[in-house]
């Protein structure tokens, strides 16, 4: 889908003018545009849906012991000052007849980490996905970030990392199962 010209360039463009700059500058005459498109791309998670990111690549298997995808990259931008934040996710679960492609399981980190979000939130929705994909035995999601809007403004902490956690099924039921994923995760 395309940005639409008129409103989220032409928003950029008095962005410009607004911060005092001169959008006619050399360096700035095309950065509405670019802007407007990075933004596109940057939010591109509202155009997609769980039923096409996963593609049908769902598969029988009799197998219930833990599969765990970790270190994958996330990016996204916070819905409170829109500026980024960016680090890892980690995914387990435990399969009760199905499994998903393995690229199936970063493409849906993504596509809900490429909105305006929380952390918080983003955490739950891809664990809540993959649950409903899958109907597993349990699912664990962690995701570790840095923060922009806590690195660079407010109280410029450069160092500080937040983890976020969602557990369903066996991994909240189960300390030894969600201790499992947790040590497997870190190694």
């Amino acid at each position: 889908m395309e940005y639409e010209k008129d409103s989220l360039e032409e928003n950029y463009l008095k962005l410009l003018k607004k911060i005092g700059e001169n959008p006619k500058r050399e360096g700035l005459t095309k950065t509405p545009y670019r802007a407007a498109r990075a933004m596109h791309f940057l939010t591109r998670g509202y155009q997609q849906t769980l039923e096409a990111v996963v593609n049908n690549a769902i598969f029988k298997t009799d197998s219930s012991d833990m599969i765990i995808l970790k270190n994958i990259e996330i990016y996204s931008l916070c819905e409170h000052h829109m500026l980024p934040f960016f680090g890892k996710c980690h995914i387990g679960y435990i399969p009760q007849e199905k499994i998903i492609g393995v690229s199936k399981l970063a493409r849906i980190a993504d596509m809900f980490a490429r909105r305006l979000q929380i952390q918080e939130r983003l955490t739950r929705q891809i664990a809540n996905a993959i649950h409903d994909v899958l109907d597993p035995f349990g699912v664990g999601v962690i995701v570790e970030a840095q923060h922009l809007c806590t690195m660079m403004r407010g109280v410029e902490k450069q160092n500080s990392v937040m983890e976020t956690s969602a557990m369903l099924g066996c991994f909240e039921k189960r300390q030894s199962t969600r201790m499992e994923f947790l040590n497997l995760i870190r190694s």
